[in-house]
């Protein structure tokens, strides 16, 4: 006869554990969302191969979690009852398709329960035949695959591991909600109709996917960085830099992955300056730069000489995200405002636009010969991707251009550009931002032109 394995005094089970209230228990649940969503799907996909599924069970297990957790308080391991849950969501549906009895015998193989010390043999846990540890950093390569063309790469790891909506990545990537449900549903079944395996792959394979693979993940920083996103989405930006240090670990000989880790601590030491007790977006000029953390950016900086010395003895030119760590640290690094080198982050981002020659980049460069050479030359430029149109649509293209108007003193100009990219603009904290400067422009006493327009 067995006998029973006694509950660990950590969770003292549903008996025992005092109740939650429907608060409690949703703020609960959308921490382990942060937390755990991404884990979760990928040690499903990882049991079952069915990408669908996974994200399913994982939902299920979710919307489970809001249902009992007020009536039996919320685990000790919120995670552990996530993955167990999904996990028996799982493999009661693969029980009703005897076509996949297959992968029922590899799930039950793993099974684990929310008792269970994290291990080899727990969800996430196990090395697996490549020899990695990391059920997340796996998802992204399989997702990253070569045989996916690049958009759809970015876009279904950023579905399967983050867990953002289509309407989310739609966004980001500028297209339509539908058009991008189309893009991930297609990638999927590419997926499962070539057997594509769920591994990280060999060193000599690790190449070719990884710029789609940095390209995740600086898109999974970005969405945690965006102001007055809330802790909801900062835990995305915390794990890209931990992904990315794990990524900088796994490829040593490579520069770009430190210099995307030097990049996101870089802009991370911000994060906590970028939005005022009114929850208005602040611009980096005005920022607290004694709030800033000092040791990100120490360790940011550290990161990048060394990337940069590395590519330098190999006798190789630096990447995009190596510049933009380098423009970044010309920021973090200014003791003020004043003391900005806006004509150096100018020339780095004419060598930027050279290696990432995006309509984004093309306006974040006209921003810097804004600052750096004048507004009128910074106008000529965000003009001229006016009448290209590859930004139509994108709100910081109007706000670009009503801020180096404002800064001409042509308020009326100015004040029309300003509208257009409040109609354009979604997030509350940019909107304050942007109807304040409107309200300025339009204020009959505004101040004289800054003196930088001279230029």
């Amino acid at each position: 006869m067995t006998r029973p394995v006694p509950r660990r005094a950590a969770d003292p089970g549903p008996a025992h554990r005092p109740p939650a209230n429907a608060d409690t228990a949703a703020a609960a649940a959308a921490a382990a969302f942060r937390t755990e969503w991404g884990q979760i799907v990928a040690t499903l996909i990882r049991m079952t191969g069915d990408w669908d599924l996974a994200e399913d069970c994982a939902q299920d297990a979710f919307t489970a979690a809001l249902r009992t957790w007020p009536r039996d308080g919320v685990p000790d391991r919120p995670g552990a009852w996530l993955t167990t849950t999904a996990r028996n969501r799982a493999v009661d549906r693969l029980r009703r398709d005897a076509a996949r009895a297959a992968r029922l015998r590899r799930a039950a193989l793993t099974a684990v329960t929310p008792d269970d010390p994290p291990g080899p043999d727990a969800p996430g846990g196990g090395a697996g035949e490549d020899g990695f540890g990391d059920d997340r950093l796996r998802l992204m390569f399989t997702c990253c695959h070569p045989a996916l063309a690049l958009d759809a790469r970015v876009a279904l790891t950023l579905r399967t591991l983050a867990g953002l909506t289509t309407a989310e990545i739609a966004r980001a990537f500028l297209v339509s909600e539908p058009a991008m449900s189309k893009r991930l549903t297609r990638a999927k079944h590419k997926i499962r109709a070539a057997g594509i395996p769920y591994r990280v792959p060999p060193p000599h394979l690790l190449p070719n996917r990884l710029g789609a693979v940095l390209a995740v993940l600086y898109l999974l920083f970005n969405e945690g960085y965006t102001p007055g996103g809330g802790p909801e989405r900062r835990g995305l930006s915390a794990e890209a830099i931990r992904l990315a240090r794990v990524l900088a670990a796994l490829m040593p000989a490579e520069p770009e992955p430190r210099g995307l880790l030097a990049l996101m601590l870089l802009h991370d030491a911000r994060a906590a300056t970028r939005v005022d007790a009114t929850g208005t977006l602040v611009t980096l000029e005005h920022q607290d730069r004694a709030r800033w953390d000092a040791a990100e950016i120490d360790e940011g900086t550290r990161i990048l000489d060394a990337a940069l010395h590395d590519a330098r003895a190999a006798g190789r030119r630096a990447g995009p995200y190596l510049v933009q760590a380098a423009i970044a640290a010309c920021h973090a690094t200014a003791p003020d405002a004043a003391s900005t080198d806006w004509p150096q982050i100018a020339a780095l981002y004419d060598v930027l636009a050279r290696l990432a020659p995006t309509p984004v980049v093309a306006l974040n460069r006209a921003v810097a010969v804004g600052m750096a050479h004048g507004p009128r030359a910074g106008l000529a430029l965000v003009e001229a991707l006016e009448r290209d149109g590859a930004l139509d649509g994108y709100p910081l293209l109007p706000a670009t251009r009503a801020d180096l108007l404002r800064r001409l003193g042509r308020r009326a100009e100015a004040a029309r550009a300003y509208r257009a990219a409040l109609d354009l603009t979604g997030g509350d904290a940019e909107r304050r931002y942007l109807a304040r400067r409107l309200a300025e422009t339009t204020a009959p006493d505004t101040a004289e032109p800054d003196p930088a327009g001279a230029g």
